[in-house]
């Protein structure tokens, strides 16, 4: 065994830790990056990316399908072939990781690949070596598809989000389990691709996690979509034979499908990183940390396994603060009033800060003001595809919370995570000019309702 030392290690290089890793490097300090899959993380590969080009490519059938009526007539004959093959050729590079290693050590940085394990305060063990950091340790190390225990799951070859990703050939049937922003998102896609798809969600409504009105909107859009959406019911038992997949539900549903994608969670894998060596909880579900990321002496963490939401701007954000922090250079600390998230289904459904249950549960004096897409103008023009709602959720003179949903849910989206990261006086938001006529606009009636 070898012992080396660094300024800094940092075990895993997602989105997170290449950013921690590639600023402290340019910074001047000697940090080793260690990371066992693929530098980039979930995200490049496998996540935002090559799923919003799928994605695209589905909106675009589907914006062709609504000419009729408004420009004329369309035929749209969907093909596989050309999403699947920019996926390979613009996002992936056929899932090699070069590009990104090569970016990391082009910034100074020292790259191990294997699996970097803490092995005590500052040190870590990969590979027959070990590293010992002088600043200290950044803990970047995400999250993996979690299966829920189901009888007969276990041995069959289901997909993750991964092999939905990587699928070069369409399925006739897809079975979803899971009907939050990945399940939807995907099972939108497949669907105007000509799949046959069914959602299972265990909990009463779609995309649970968002505001009743947003889960209301899902579900609508995807049964337009022609998907079957199944809400409120367990998974009891998955069998699999050579015609595919049966899938019993609770409550007495048999579904049956050539594929099954299993999009039901994810979770930090703890237990396998050593934290028992630096005194920390192996089992549980995210490590816990300080305004500046700090878990410890000498350890930082970033990113999903904080707990503090799976979004690849959320690991950004943490890795800013983190670094400034290793570095000394101040500024502020991590603020969690104002976490954007969008689904990126059509519509999208992008939403900010509390939601109205959130907010009346956290025993603020609450005052909502909602407006429909399809009444603004920009709506009444879009005319097809117009379907959405703003949503504002204010308490003490700010916005709190808001959800905007429709054809550009997140990007109108922008406007209101200023708001509420700026506490902008939502006396101050009603008389703001909004420009005319843009889906935007709607703020200023949703604002109106706010009394």
């Amino acid at each position: 065994m070898g012992v080396y030392e660094a300024d800094v290690v940092v075990i895993g290089l997602g989105v997170g830790g290449e950013e921690v890793g590639g600023r402290l490097a340019a910074a001047g300090l000697d940090v080793v990056g260690i990371e066992g899959r693929l530098v980039g993380g979930e995200c490049p590969y496998w996540g935002c990316i090559p799923t919003k080009m799928m994605i695209r490519g589905a909106n675009l059938l589907a914006e062709a399908r609504r000419v009729p009526g408004l420009a004329g007539s369309a035929t749209v004959t969907p093909d596989w072939g050309p999403v699947a093959a920019r996926i390979r050729d613009e996002a992936t590079d056929d899932w090699n990781d070069k590009v990104a290693v090569d970016r990391f050590t082009g910034k100074g940085g020292r790259f191990v690949r294997g699996r970097g394990v803490l092995a005590g305060p500052r040190r870590v063990r990969v590979n027959d070596d070990e590293y010992a950091a002088r600043r200290g340790v950044v803990l970047a190390t995400g999250t993996a598809p979690s299966p829920p225990p189901v009888e007969g799951l276990a041995g069959t070859p289901f997909w993750t989000n991964r092999e939905a990703v990587e699928v070069k050939t369409l399925p006739a049937s897809l079975v979803i389990l899971g009907g939050g922003a990945i399940g939807v998102e995907l099972a939108q896609v497949f669907a105007r691709f000509g799949v046959a798809v069914t959602v299972v969600e265990r909990s009463d409504r779609l995309v649970a996690v968002e505001e009743p009105e947003a889960s209301e909107l899902a579900a609508t859009a995807l049964r337009g979509d022609g998907i079957t959406v199944h809400t409120g019911a367990t998974t009891q038992r998955v069998a699999y034979s050579e015609e595919g997949f049966v899938v019993s539900l609770s409550d007495g549903t048999t579904l049956r499908a050539e594929k099954l994608l299993v999009a039901a969670g994810r979770r930090a894998e703890l237990d396998t990183l050593g934290l028992d060596t630096v005194g920390l909880d192996p089992s549980a579900r995210s490590v816990a940390t300080d305004e500046w990321m700090r878990a410890g002496d000498g350890l930082w963490a970033v990113g999903d396994l904080t707990g503090h939401g799976a979004f690849t701007h959320m690991a950004m954000y943490e890795a800013d603060v983190a670094v400034r922090d290793i570095l000394g250079q101040g500024g502020p600390p991590a603020d969690y009033r104002a976490v954007p998230r969008v689904t990126f289904t059509d519509p999208e459904i992008g939403s900010v800060g509390l939601t109205e249950k959130q907010a009346r549960d956290a025993g603020r004096a609450v005052t909502v003001g909602t407006a429909q897409i399809p009444a603004s103008s920009r709506g009444w023009i879009h005319k097809v595809g117009n379907e959405g709602f703003i949503k504002l959720v204010a308490a003490d003179g700010v916005l709190v919370g808001a959800t905007s949903a429709g054809p550009t849910g997140g990007e109108v989206l922008a406007a209101l995570t200023v708001a509420i990261a700026a506490r902008v006086p939502v006396r101050q938001l009603r008389h703001t000019i909004w420009a005319y006529p843009t889906f935007h606009r709607a703020l200023g009636d949703a604002l109106r309702e706010l009394g």
